[in-house]
């Protein structure tokens, strides 16, 4: 658990009373390879802070999975829409690989709200860098071509996602068909 005190100590610094007190509301979970952990329809009651493990969140469109996110080891995911307004999720949240994550609920998180302030101040800085990523990719999308969407994605992601994820997973994320990313790969592979 030393990764998520690092997390939280980067946001703002604790007392070993308050962290204690958080660290009890923490729940370890293993998750197998494709464990579906939040379906379409149910309500996301946790967020997690990922230990080791790949998860992503995504949509179905047409019967067409559509990646939104991804995170890996040290980060936190969750589908943040549904778990903060605890209504039924429009998004899945599922483990690629096998992961080891701990949950912190959202009635908990809610709770230490209440005891120390401070932490409003950690759910405030998720929301802002919730925000300003969502703010980005849609940026993104909209202005880039697909090889500059490509190439901020292997400059911005963690090494782990860019070696880890299959292209299909990361051509979906970037909203271009799997054939032209294989095209634009084999391009910047030519000398």
């Amino acid at each position: 658990m030393d990764y998520i005190k690092k997390l939280l100590q980067t946001h703002l610094p604790l007392k070993e009373e308050e962290w204690e007190l958080f660290s009890k509301h923490l729940v370890l979970h293993e998750f197998e390879a494709k464990s579906l952990i939040v379906r379409e329809g149910m309500i996301a009651h946790n967020i997690y802070f990922i230990k080791t493990g790949l998860m992503r969140s995504y949509y179905l469109e047409d019967g067409k999975e559509i990646n939104t996110y991804f995170s890996c080891d040290g980060a936190l995911m969750t589908v943040f829409s549904s778990f903060i307004t605890q209504n039924a999720s429009l998004e899945c949240l599922e483990a690629i690989e096998d992961t080891i994550a701990y949950s912190l609920s959202h009635q908990a998180l809610y709770q230490l709200y209440q005891q120390f302030p401070k932490f409003e101040r950690f759910g405030r800085i998720l929301a802002e860098k919730n925000y300003l990523c969502i703010l980005d990719r849609t940026l993104l999308m909209q202005s880039k071509t697909a090889k500059q969407r490509y190439l901020d994605f292997i400059e911005n992601s963690p090494e782990k996602l860019v070696q880890k994820l299959p292209l299909y997973q990361i051509a979906s994320f970037l909203g271009i068909a799997p054939e032209s990313l294989s095209r634009i790969r084999r391009e910047l592979l030519e000398p």
